[in-house]
């Protein structure tokens, strides 16, 4: 049996700590951790020990302050704003303000396969079309025209199709949510 360098429970004193330190509120800290409010400002006044998954989250909290920092996500200051996810999972977000031919993206995995652009942290907009085209059926594609009836699309636009199809492909798990 393996065990861990973990301790059995921690204090609301403890959780106040940590929360402090990562400068934030009761409310961003529930967040965080998956909880309610109303249970951090319980657990921040109780006196007995907190036991359970928050123990685990204090402890690596306390030892990598910064997780919280990459955990964030920034507000939306482009038009444009695609979440590229797997399964459940947040792996990139990209902002574009196509006007001006920008993109901006944040990584949340360190997974560079798993990540929209692989290694590139600061992709160009023709790496954004790029990406786009990726995540729908090429341009090439025999009866397309077909394809994009059943779509309801009147021409081929990559963010017009995955729009329609979430850019979901077949042989994977990856698919892109966009807020506009």
């Amino acid at each position: 049996m393996v065990t861990f360098a973990i301790p059995d429970s921690v204090t609301g004193k403890d959780i106040k700590i940590i929360r402090k330190k990562l400068e934030l509120t009761q409310a961003e800290f529930a967040n965080l951790a998956n909880i309610s409010k109303k249970t951090v400002e319980r657990w921040e006044t109780e006196r007995k020990p907190i036991t359970g998954p928050i123990v685990t989250l204090v402890k690596i909290l306390s030892e990598y302050p910064q997780m919280g920092e990459e955990l964030v996500i920034p507000d939306k200051t482009c038009p444009l704003r695609l979440l590229y996810m797997s399964e459940n999972n947040l792996c990139t977000i990209i902002d574009v303000d196509e006007r001006y031919r920008r993109v901006k993206i944040y990584n949340y995995t360190r997974d560079c396969m798993s990540r929209a652009f692989g290694r590139e942290e600061h992709p160009t907009f023709e790496q954004y079309e790029e990406f786009l085209e990726s995540r729908c059926f090429p341009r090439s594609r025999d009866k397309m025209k077909l394809i994009l009836r059943d779509l309801d699309i009147p021409f081929y636009d990559p963010l017009l199709i995955i729009e329609k199809t979430k850019g979901k492909m077949a042989e994977d798990n990856f698919w892109l949510q966009i807020e506009r």
